[in-house]
């Protein structure tokens, strides 16, 4: 497993704020086809993923791969355009690096945001999800990416994840969403290793565990960040209907995500500034 030192992570950090004049508090990670969401952010400087020390690149089409620092409204924020994920090859270090760069840099918050089948049969495409709680798959057999050594200087050897995704977090985005007239689907996202799609039967299985939506991402970037001493906040495009029949026609196409998650992205965007300048005006951060 690759291991990063605390100097490798200072290094990153160090040539991120060399570019920039901001020191943002906020930062947003965009999940598949999500990217267009960027574009919102003013003043932007755009600094590729390969231009980071130590920094992996995505290879999933939808994950074009920069850091934007810039403005959300009145708030400087951070934007992950794109994230790498384990089934591309990475060790778990490399796909949660990016988070502990984040917390050097001052960032106080992550919004995590990722495309997810539904579980839910009440869910529809389209439908937004606040991540209330999830179950880790990879890392509940071991797959986590605080496996090793542990360096107190981020967070302690057993941290808590009962309160995984921060309630006041939670209820700000509610508001945000009742302001905009948005219906905010809640549930719990199920983190999978991938890439292949879940069979009828898993479906049907992970839905009994009490799963509301599924996807290859998240579970082990909040892990790291919480771990990391940030507060999270986590948010699901549901991109397609998980399929649980065998018999059905119909089944799941990395196409479909991306196709869904474009259409989505304006009314996200518009969500998360709201997000953001509540969270500004509330306090949630320290500047």
């Amino acid at each position: 497993m690759t291991e990063f030192t605390y100097e490798q992570y200072q290094e990153a950090s160090e040539y991120i704020l060399q570019q920039t004049p901001l020191h943002p508090r906020i930062a947003i990670t965009l999940g598949s086809g999500l990217a267009p969401l960027a574009d919102a952010v003013q003043n932007a400087v755009r600094i590729p993923y390969t231009e980071i020390p130590h920094f992996p690149k995505p290879t999933v089409e939808g994950h074009p791969g920069r850091m934007i620092i810039g403005h959300l409204g009145d708030v400087p924020v951070v934007i992950m355009q794109g994230r790498v994920h384990y089934y591309e090859g990475y060790t778990l270090p490399e796909v949660t690096f990016y988070v502990r760069v984040l917390r050097l840099m001052g960032v106080q918050i992550l919004i995590l945001t990722n495309a997810a089948g539904g579980l839910n049969p009440n869910f529809r495409p389209g439908d937004l999800m606040l991540i209330e709680d999830h179950i880790n798959l990879p890392g509940l057999v071991g797959h986590s990416p605080l496996w090793g050594p542990n360096d107190e200087r981020f967070g302690p050897r057993f941290p808590p994840m009962s309160k995984a995704y921060d309630r006041r977090l939670r209820q700000l985005a509610l508001d945000a969403a009742a302001m905009r007239g948005m219906t905010l689907q809640r549930g719990v996202y199920v983190g999978l290793g991938g890439p292949a799609f879940e069979t009828p039967a898993e479906v049907r299985m992970l839905r009994g565990w009490g799963g509301d939506a599924v996807g290859m991402s998240t579970v082990h970037e909040t892990v790291t960040a919480v771990h990391a001493g940030l507060r999270v906040l986590g948010i699901s495009t549901i991109t397609n209907v998980a399929v649980d029949d065998v018999n059905a026609d119909e089944e799941a196409q990395h196409e479909e995500v991306l196709e869904t998650g474009r259409q989505v992205a304006p009314r996200l965007a518009l969500l998360l500034q709201d997000i953001v300048a509540l969270m500004a005006e509330r306090g949630e951060f320290t500047p």
